[in-house]
């Protein structure tokens, strides 16, 4: 009987934390899209129903040991208006998605550091077998801050992935993932293609 009990028990408290995990990710998004009217940003209210994402997955949202670089030398990312956007090399994140390790670069932009509000910005640009096809061909992107790195460790949530305002309007100048940024692997997780041609 105490068995039983304990079974339940541990049912019930990982329903609730998959509960809590949807209800978190559904604010995210929500914020995501309320931002799109107040920063001035490619789409109006009447567009957000064309938002597209993948049903929240806890597969995708993972843990990863950071390696500092060694290498802190300027890097210009080609952005899709032909223009070039300057950042460095701040460390790799180490991890596994679905039994596949990957190796993602994290970059922090030399604009961004002399901004007060945006100097812990880190910037992970990528790509994975999803561009294209499911989701926005020119890659996605993922926000952190130096504060999210704990005692060399980092949880990425891909559910979170979000896409340049390239995947919504022209006009813009979105920087491109680098060859090294591109998985070779499936992130069914974030944000997927703008239901609505531009």
């Amino acid at each position: 009987m105490k068995r039983l009990s304990l079974i339940l028990l541990t049912l019930i408290s990982i329903q609730t934390l998959a509960q809590n995990y949807q209800e978190s990710i559904a604010k995210h998004r929500e914020h995501y899209k309320k931002e799109f009217l107040t920063n001035g940003g490619p789409l109006k209210k009447k567009d957000l129903e064309y938002l597209r994402f993948y049903e929240p997955d806890t597969n995708y949202r993972v843990k990863a040991i950071f390696k500092k670089a060694e290498d802190a030398s300027t890097l210009f990312f080609a952005t899709s208006d032909g223009q070039k956007q300057e950042y460095f090399k701040y460390g790799v994140f180490i991890f596994e998605v679905k039994g596949k390790a990957v190796i993602l670069n994290v970059y922090r932009s030399l604009a961004l550091m002399r901004v007060p509000k945006y100097r812990n910005y880190l910037f992970v640009p990528f790509k994975d077998m999803t561009n294209g096809k499911e989701t926005y061909g020119g890659g996605r992107y993922l926000d952190l801050e130096t504060t999210d790195i704990q005692n060399d460790s980092v949880i990425l949530d891909f559910n979170k992935a979000y896409n340049p305002y390239c995947a919504f309007s022209n006009g813009y100048s979105c920087p491109i993932p680098p060859k090294e940024n591109h998985l070779a692997v499936t992130i069914e997780a974030g944000e997927k293609t703008f239901g609505k041609e531009h």
